[in-house]
């Protein structure tokens, strides 16, 4: 999507937005690339218009290769088809952050099976790692139809899947609502290697149970929450990784973070960043992502994985956008408990 920020102020009286590009996805792959270094590319689809355009050149900014976008034909005013909006407010203080999606109708929330030619993208192009999430697969009946399709061609070819759950009630309702939502996800669940998500997207959209789910993760009993990964890691025995960010909401600028990471029978724990100041929270879920992706590929090891994780995703949070602009020698220097000092 294209994100439009009125900065510090509101969306309901801004004058002026500045442009970023954004998506969970995308977000993921942008910074297993530009951070990390790998070769990454996305799969979706825009409007071959001025906007669509934009989006583009944003995500060629980014390193991330736009061979496999699909693009449609500009009908003049979007009635059959148009490019995703999202405003976002960054929150401060006692304001919470805001997202106000415009994203109906999209181009991306067309995509239906068949789409994309998954046999040859991974099978001839050494694809390593496919990621995806509960967000494009509630865009419409037919995303949710492409996800499963492409989780299933991905396991055919030997590539790691993960899946970050990101559940959000108001993209489901009108398809089906809670039932739809466990129905699609429970069905993609079968072929995930990494699932990602909190308490909340495991219970809402796995339909699994947490004692105290009424609260926010970081302030239920972290022992609850490791029972009900141990759950459902026994109902999908395919997991081999289950893992999610603690935050302690203080303020909209201040949250207590870390991560944890289940693998092979065994919880991690990363270090801990107690009252992290957040410049804008949108996308450090997804750097936390494309962290733990990293230190899977290059080093194996789930206590390294959750730790890159969980720095990457802290850092991204100090920054404006969607999409992290930190680098692996800031990441590795905080992994190693280094500190905010003025670098000369």
């Amino acid at each position: 999507m294209l994100r439009l920020d009125p900065g510090e102020g509101r969306i309901r009286t801004a004058r002026s937005f500045r442009a970023w590009e954004g998506g969970g996805e995308y977000n993921t792959s942008r910074g297993l690339r530009k951070c990390f270094g790998y070769k990454t590319a996305v799969c979706s689809a825009f409007v071959d218009n001025e906007v669509g355009h934009l989006v583009e050149d944003f995500i060629m900014q980014g390193g991330v290769a736009t061979d496999f976008i699909k693009w449609r034909d500009d009908d003049g005013i979007g009635r059959t088809v148009r490019n995703g909006l999202n405003f976002t407010e960054r929150g401060f203080g006692v304001r919470g952050a805001v997202g106000n999606p415009d994203r109906g109708n999209t181009a991306a929330s067309q995509i239906k099976p068949g789409d994309f030619d998954w046999d040859d993208i991974f099978g001839k192009h050494g694809v390593r790692w496919f990621h995806t999430g509960g967000i494009f697969a509630a865009l419409s009946t037919s995303t949710a139809e492409a996800t499963i399709e492409a989780v299933k061609k991905a396991k055919e070819h030997g590539v790691i899947v993960s899946y970050d759950l990101n559940y959000r009630p108001s993209l489901w309702k009108t398809i089906g609502g809670l039932k739809k939502a466990q129905e699609v996800n429970r069905e993609i669940a079968r072929y995930v290697d990494v699932m990602i998500g909190n308490e909340e997207d495991f219970t809402a959209s796995l339909g699994f149970q947490v004692k105290g789910q009424e609260e926010t993760l970081g302030e239920i009993e972290l022992d609850a929450f490791k029972n009900m990964i141990e759950t459902a890691v026994k109902e999908f025995p395919n997991f081999k990784v289950a893992a999610t960010t603690l935050r302690h909401v203080i303020t909209a600028t201040k949250n207590d973070w870390s991560a944890i990471l289940w693998h092979d029978g065994q919880f991690y724990e990363s270090r801990k960043y107690p009252g992290l100041e957040i410049l804008d929270r949108v996308g450090g879920g997804d750097s936390f992502a494309s962290g733990l992706q990293f230190a899977f590929m290059e080093f194996n090891d789930p206590q390294k994985a959750v730790e890159y994780g969980a720095a990457h995703g802290a850092l991204a949070s100090t920054t404006p956008g969607d999409t992290s602009m930190a680098t692996r020698k800031e990441v590795e220097k905080q992994i190693a408990g280094g500190g905010a000092r003025v670098v000369r």
